[in-house]
C-alpha cells in the first residue's frame, strides 16, 4: 500500500507518496497548539432570541473558572458564561476534537454548510481512532451526512481505503479535496463555523453558467488547429487549450508532422 496525492505542486505530499506503508519514518504531526474553540450547544437553553451564545459560533475564551468558562461570541461579541464541556477544540478549520457523530450531523446541516462540507471529529466507538464526516446533500435529514472510520497503521499512516495511506491527516484531507476516489462526494469546504469564516453576501438570482456549444468535429477544419496565428479565442471553436494539447501530443508521439497532419485532415 502506498500513499499518494494528486497535486504535483505539493512536493513533500509527493515524495511521501513514493513511501510505503513498511516505511518507518516518522509522520507528519499536526500542531497540536494552534486551535479555536466553537460552541456545541445554544446557551442559555430556550428560544433564540434569548441565547447569548449560539451552537456553531466561533468563542474567545476570556477566562477559564473550573468547568465554567467566560467567552464572548466572534460573531455578536456577546459575553457569557458557558460549561466548558458545552465547547470543542477545532484544529485547522476542519478537525474537531470532543463532538459526537450525533454533533457532528447537526453541525454539518447548519446553514452555509453545502454539499462537499466535512470535518474530522475523534470516534466514539474506537479509542484513538478518526471519523470523516461529510454532507452529501442538500436535504435536513441526518441520512444526509455520511461518516467514514479513519484508520491508523502502527508507522502512524491513516487510512480510509487500504490502497491509500497518507502521513498526515492533512494529507488525506488534501487528497480527497482533489479527488472523491470512493467517497460520496469531493471534500470541499471545512464545516461552517459561524465568526470564522468570510460567507460572501449575495442578492438577486443566482449566476447563470455560460458554456460554449458541443464541438462539432465537421465543422472545424485543420487551419484551427494548426494555424500559427493568434486566434480570437472568444470566436474560435477551438481553443488555445485544445490547440496546444494537440501539437504537444503530436510532438510526444512524433508520429508525423503538422504538414501531413493538414493533408490528412484534408482528406
Amino acid at each position: 500500500m502506498g500513499s499518494h496525492s494528486s497535486k504535483a505542486r505539493r512536493g513533500s505530499s509527493t515524495q511521501a507518496s513514493l513511501l510505503s506503508q513498511e516505511d518507518n519514518s516518522e509522520p507528519a504531526t499536526l500542531d497540536e497548539n494552534r486551535h479555536i474553540v466553537v460552541s456545541l450547544y445554544n446557551y442559555p437553553p430556550g428560544g433564540l432570541t434569548d441565547c447569548s451564545i449560539r451552537v456553531g459560533e466561533r468563542l474567545n475564551v476570556l477566562s477559564e473558572e473550573g468547568d465554567w468558562w467566560r467567552v464572548s461570541s466572534s460573531a455578536t461579541g456577546k459575553e457569557s458564561f458557558i460549561p466548558s464541556n458545552y465547547t470543542a477544540k477545532v484544529f485547522h478549520r476542519w478537525q474537531f476534537e470532543g463532538i459526537s457523530r450525533e454533533k457532528a450531523e447537526e453541525l454539518l446541516l447548519l446553514p452555509y454548510n453545502q454539499p462537499g462540507s466535512f470535518m474530522i471529529r475523534e470516534s466514539q466507538t474506537l479509542s484513538g481512532a478518526h471519523s470523516l464526516s461529510i454532507k452529501r446533500s442538500t436535504s435536513s435529514s441526518r441520512n444526509s451526512v455520511k461518516h467514514y472510520r479513519i484508520h491508523q497503521l502502527q508507522n502512524g499512516w491513516f487510512y480510509i481505503s487500504p490502497r491509500l495511506t497518507f502521513a498526515s491527516l492533512a494529507q488525506l484531507v488534501d487528497h480527497y479535496s482533489e479527488v472523491p476516489d470512493g467517497l460520496c462526494c469531493l471534500l470541499k469546504e471545512p464545516c461552517f463555523i459561524l465568526g470564522s469564516n468570510n460567507v460572501p453576501v449575495t442578492t438577486g438570482p443566482p449566476p447563470i453558467a455560460v458554456r460554449k456549444p458541443t464541438l462539432n468535429w465537421k465543422d472545424v477544419d485543420s487551419s484551427m488547429i494548426f494555424n500559427k496565428d493568434k486566434v480570437d479565442t472568444e470566436e474560435s471553436l477551438v481553443s488555445e487549450g485544445l490547440r496546444e494539447a494537440i501539437s504537444s501530443y503530436l510532438f510526444m508521439t512524433d508520429d508525423t508532422n503538422c504538414e501531413n497532419c493538414e493533408l490528412s485532415w484534408n482528406t
